[in-house]
């Protein structure tokens, strides 16, 4: 008589769940080193059968969505990225870089919030249950916390604060004080015993994160969730959690300057192409309405290798300056290095320069950067770029009341970008009086031109805009632009 074969013997990983049949030292899913233990086999699926429901099934008419609606927390900036306010029982991640000022910045919104979301000059409402904040913090005690509101004003009657690193503890607080809003800080401290690993492991911030989006649609409380990221700049913890959470936003900035943006990567209550800009000093952080001209070197006379364009961040445009400098190289493969521009985007202005326009860079070391650590990414720089690589190459400078905008294509063509109009008068607004732009910019959709008493160029009615075909005739006309 055959023997009965016996349930065999799994390993899984107590980080991720992620199983093998035999032992390894490091798990295949989440690459961690030592937590692949033995368990028992995985049991066959459960048949589910129907049950009881919470809610009803309505008509999608009959949904109230009244309390769904936006609320502005205070801070103009902020709701410009989210969409006009944070939302009663929605989920946010807030990521950033460790010292880039995430608690500063949600400690001003909890207090605004506290008071009723008073906007600037508004009176605040009176707080009571319907206004009360919960701040926990799991990296710093209450007192330190207290410190830095005592330092930027955030100390009000209906800010409740927690040092607390168990989820359950976090639970009950939410239980006992029945806040409107709710921000914790960060996802990675906070733990819970029901499950293996140690706090921040994959597996724990599944479990803690879960449980508190629950907790917000179940009682309409708005959660805020801090978290940090790798070195490589993504979110820290499973992909699991960018998809659970409603928003997520990100939180950047030059660490030596006290310029911070907030982009939102995902937003299911509002737009994802909004940038928001806030000035962080020792009394708190402020929004700033108002950017164009903070990304600007001040200058009495113009500087070879400096070119300035407008970048579109969603429907805001921002006047930024971009510095090149081509120096003889000393070594067998010259250096190229870059800030606040994309590499590989670089490289390809820097071939079509030596290869349309005979500007040989190989023994050159070339460096390029943006002023006041803004990160521009929109190909419309592209023209801006080749005009300061090819001044500091030729040691000439462009005019100062000059800007440039277009997409560089490989065949050293000049692309039309969308956005011209709003651009021009961005850098009107701004004093610039020349512009070189991609032919059939000022056109309509149908190919027809643009009149000056257009509303849309009324705004740049005294600029005198350069249209070009190609980089070569850019390069010409920009150089002996008065």
């Amino acid at each position: 008589m055959a023997k009965a074969k016996t349930a065999k013997a799994a390993y899984r990983c107590s980080e991720c769940g992620w199983q093998t049949s035999k032992w390894v030292g490091r798990c295949g899913e989440c690459q961690t080193w030592g937590t692949v233990l033995e368990a028992a086999s995985a049991t066959p699926a459960r048949v589910v059968t129907a049950g009881p429901v919470s809610t009803p099934a309505r008509p999608i008419g009959k949904i109230d969505v009244h309390s769904a609606q936006t609320r502005p927390t205070g801070l103009d900036e902020l709701d410009r990225v989210l969409g006009g306010g944070i939302v009663p029982g929605a989920v946010l991640l807030l990521a950033g870089e460790p010292g880039i000022g995430k608690s500063t910045l949600l400690l001003e919104v909890a207090a605004l919030a506290s008071t009723g979301g008073g906007a600037a000059g508004e009176v605040p409402r009176q707080g009571g249950p319907g206004r009360r904040v919960l701040y926990v913090t799991g990296e710093e005690s209450a007192e330190q916390v207290r410190l830095r509101a005592d330092r930027v004003g955030a100390i009000t009657d209906e800010l409740y604060l927690a040092a607390e690193t168990e989820l359950s503890a976090v639970l009950g607080h939410i239980d006992t004080v029945e806040p409107v809003l709710v921000v914790v800080d960060s996802i990675q401290t906070i733990g819970t015993s029901e499950v293996d690993g140690a706090p921040g492991g994959v597996t724990q911030i599944r479990e803690v994160a879960a449980n508190l989006i629950r907790v917000a649609k179940e009682r309409g409380v708005t959660v805020v969730l801090v978290g940090h990221v790798t070195k490589e700049g993504a979110i820290a913890g499973p992909r699991l959690l960018e998809h659970l959470v409603d928003v997520v936003l990100y939180f950047e900035g030059d660490r030596h300057s006290r310029l911070r943006m907030i982009r939102a990567i995902k937003n299911r209550y509002g737009p994802t192409d909004e940038l928001g800009c806030f000035d962080l000093s020792e009394v708190g952080i402020v929004g700033l309405p108002d950017p164009s001209g903070l990304f600007l070197t001040r200058r009495d006379e113009p500087v070879p290798g400096t070119c300035v364009t407008v970048t579109l961040e969603g429907r805001r445009p921002l006047v930024a300056e971009v510095q090149a400098l081509v120096a003889k190289s000393h070594l067998p493969s010259p250096r190229r290095a870059t800030s606040g521009l994309d590499t590989s985007r670089v490289a390809m202005v820097l071939a079509v320069l030596a290869q349309r326009c005979k500007i040989s860079m190989h023994e050159q070391d070339v460096y390029v950067s943006t002023v006041g650590g803004v990160r521009l990414t929109e190909t419309s720089v592209d023209l801006a770029l080749a005009l300061a690589v090819a001044g500091s190459t030729v040691e000439q400078s462009l005019s100062g009341s000059l800007i440039a905008l277009g997409e560089v294509g490989l065949a050293g063509e000049v692309r039309v970008v969308p956005g011209v109009q709003r651009r021009l008068a961005e850098a009107a607004r701004l004093g610039f009086k020349h512009a070189v732009v991609p032919r059939g910019s000022l056109e309509l959709a149908d190919g027809s031109p643009l009149k000056r008493a257009d509303p849309q160029l009324s705004s740049f009615e005294g600029m005198k805009v350069m249209e070009v075909d190609s980089l070569q005739q850019a390069l010409q006309t920009a150089f002996t632009a008065p």
